[in-house]
């Protein structure tokens, strides 16, 4: 089987060797880049199963590469940053980042995040069930979950970004259950939340944002106080 292909973006040269290095001799290939114009032109010529970007870079930072990888594809997102702002995290997620890991790191958590987000971003079989299904119907929506695209009752189709995929895909799995904050950081990123993260309510609220819905008063995807959220709808499959 191919190693799967990762790309490295800090500006810090040791960092890139090291975090290749490490990377390599875990399973994966990676290429490294010092900086957008750098990523843009392996962009080129390959495609990554994730990218590993730091947010200070000289040029375009970190949140303007998300957005632009948001904007022209699917391909997952760890962010790094020196920072421990939580606002940094939350901006990050906004921009579309997977996930968040605040240097120094240990690279053994840097490669369980990556396992993680390979693993939820990996497109599932089809079947016959809910869970396993490629397209599941809800509300007034649909979604391809091989595509990755929300569909209208209209026909016309929504791509979303790695993180609302993922956040959406642990509703559908859990309709009329009540999630936790807790519940959805830990299913979606695969550890606890740290104490006092709000970005899930972020992410609830950008979500309920892309099946047009009112943030405050959504219908379709309920919040239950001092409990958490819930989809307020049945999930079935489409055929």
């Amino acid at each position: 089987m191919e190693a799967p292909l990762l790309i490295v973006v800090d500006d810090d040269p040791e960092i890139r060797e090291l975090l290749a290095d490490y990377l390599g001799r875990h399973g994966y290939h990676a290429l490294t880049a010092e900086d957008g114009t750098a990523l843009y032109r392996l962009l080129e010529q390959h495609t990554p199963a994730l990218v590993i970007l730091d947010l200070m870079l000289p040029g375009e930072d970190g949140f303007a590469l998300c957005q632009n990888l948001r904007r022209n594809g699917d391909t997952p997102v760890i962010m790094l940053t020196a920072s421990d702002d939580h606002t940094d995290r939350i901006l990050g997620l906004e921009f579309g980042a997977d996930d968040y890991l605040c240097k120094p790191f240990d690279p053994r958590e840097l490669l369980a995040r990556i396992k993680a987000v390979l693993r939820r971003c990996l497109p599932r079989a089809t079947g016959q069930s809910p869970e396993r299904a490629r397209v599941v119907a809800f509300g007034d929506w649909k979604l391809d979950r091989v595509t990755r695209e929300l569909i209208a009752g209209s026909g016309s189709r929504l791509a979303l970004g790695g993180a609302d995929f993922q956040l959406l895909q642990v509703f559908l799995e859990r309709p009329e259950q009540v999630l936790s904050r807790d519940d959805l950081y830990l299913l979606t990123r695969g550890r606890p939340a740290p104490p006092l993260d709000r970005s899930m309510d972020v992410h609830v609220c950008r979500l309920r944002q892309r099946l047009g819905e009112d943030a405050q008063h959504s219908q379709l995807i309920r919040t239950v106080r001092g409990e958490g959220y819930v989809l307020a709808a049945r999930v079935d499959v489409v055929t």
